[in-house]
């Protein structure tokens, strides 16, 4: 799998812009706010639909047009070529090989990426909302029903949180309680079986990659953590803290606060990890991600490096360089990388111009 040509028209800093990439690395070099990361943005939105950095879709349109962006993404994978559109404006509009996607979530699966970037290096260092989102874009590229049912799960949590408020300073009657109960439990039931099935072919992969990365000094471990263990038992525990949650106006238990733990040699990596040990387990656990997705598909996904080399020392760059064979790369940094003996293509970016070397 990998993206033959990226267009792009006023989105972010670009007025127009046509990149046509190599089928190996490609090196995205410039100064900072010259529009590298826009390159990573647009393939992701490309992929996953959303942005990873921007809350607003408005925010992607180019300031001076005032009108709006497109991006247009063609890419080949083994058995088909494929053509992405995306068209912001008041909304956004996909477009998958010129048929309008209905919603968002068809785009997934089409472009499979693995994306690293500065922000993940706190990956395991922070609160669970952002692994969860992790696992959550690992997940619902593999498996595009997670998503449809994730979205189902929050809404009816919502639902749920406003009628506690409800019972709290209306007195509203608790009873009808248990119609949420019932339709959380139900969506847990499905997201559990996703997590936990995924959890589990990340632990059997990333054991080995760590103990190859460290030359075997570090054993790794993930916990995944779940209120969920299934139907009877989870609606027993909504029952039992039914009072809490009228109190408190939320719901206190669920999948929407799941999270996994990193252990290295039985340690927890959030408390007694360097920040080279967060840097090389973070690499475990894209190229085991990597290694999930050619598994299921057969084909690597595109992966996408956004400013990270410079997170890693010369060492980690050559375990991560090792285990990325046969595999389409996007790289930005602001200098010009040197990777001897690797197919690649260089691209210097300025003021959101970007010329090939």
């Amino acid at each position: 799998m990998y993206i033959k040509k990226l267009s792009l028209t006023n989105f972010r800093n670009y007025n127009k812009q046509e990149i046509e990439l190599s089928k190996g690395i490609n090196i995205f070099y410039g100064d900072n706010a010259q529009g590298k990361t826009n390159i990573i943005e647009a393939i992701y939105l490309s992929s996953i639909g959303k942005s990873f950095r921007a809350k607003k879709d408005i925010e992607l349109v180019n300031i001076q047009s005032q009108q709006f962006a497109t991006i247009e993404t063609q890419f080949e994978k083994k058995d088909r070529d494929g053509k992405i559109k995306l068209e912001i404006k008041d909304k956004k509009n996909i477009y998958i090989n010129e048929i309008k996607a209905k919603k968002i979530s068809e785009i997934l699966g089409n472009i499979n990426i693995v994306l690293f970037s500065p922000d993940d290096i706190n990956l395991f260092k922070g609160g669970p909302s952002k692994r969860r989102k992790v696992l959550d874009i690992m997940i619902s590229q593999l498996r595009p029903a997670y998503i449809y049912n994730l979205n189902l799960y929050l809404k009816t949590i919502e639902q749920r949180n406003n009628y506690l408020r409800l019972i709290k300073y209306e007195n509203k009657s608790e009873d009808l309680l248990d119609i949420w109960d019932e339709k959380l439990a139900e969506y847990s039931e499905k997201l559990y079986k996703y997590r936990s099935e995924f959890m589990d072919k990340i632990k059997e992969r990333i054991v080995d990659i760590h103990k190859r990365i460290t030359k075997d000094n570090e054993i790794i471990k993930i916990k995944y953590i779940s209120d969920f263990s299934n139907k009877k038992e989870y609606l027993e525990k909504l029952k039992n803290d039914r009072k809490n949650d009228i109190s408190r106006g939320y719901t206190g238990r669920g999948i929407h606060r799941d999270d996994f733990i990193i252990y290295l040699n039985e340690k927890p990596l959030s408390i007694f990890g360097s920040q080279g040990q967060h840097r090389t387990v973070l690499l475990s656990l894209k190229i085991a991600e990597l290694n999930i997705i050619y598994d299921e598909i057969n084909e690597y996904p595109i992966l996408l490096l956004d400013d990270f080399m410079s997170e890693l020392d010369s060492k980690r760059r050559e375990n991560l360089i090792e285990n990325i064979e046969n595999i389409q790369v996007i790289i930005t940094c602001t200098e010009r990388l040197n990777l001897n003996e690797k197919e690649k293509k260089i691209f210097y970016i300025e003021n959101g111009k970007v010329t090939v070397e």
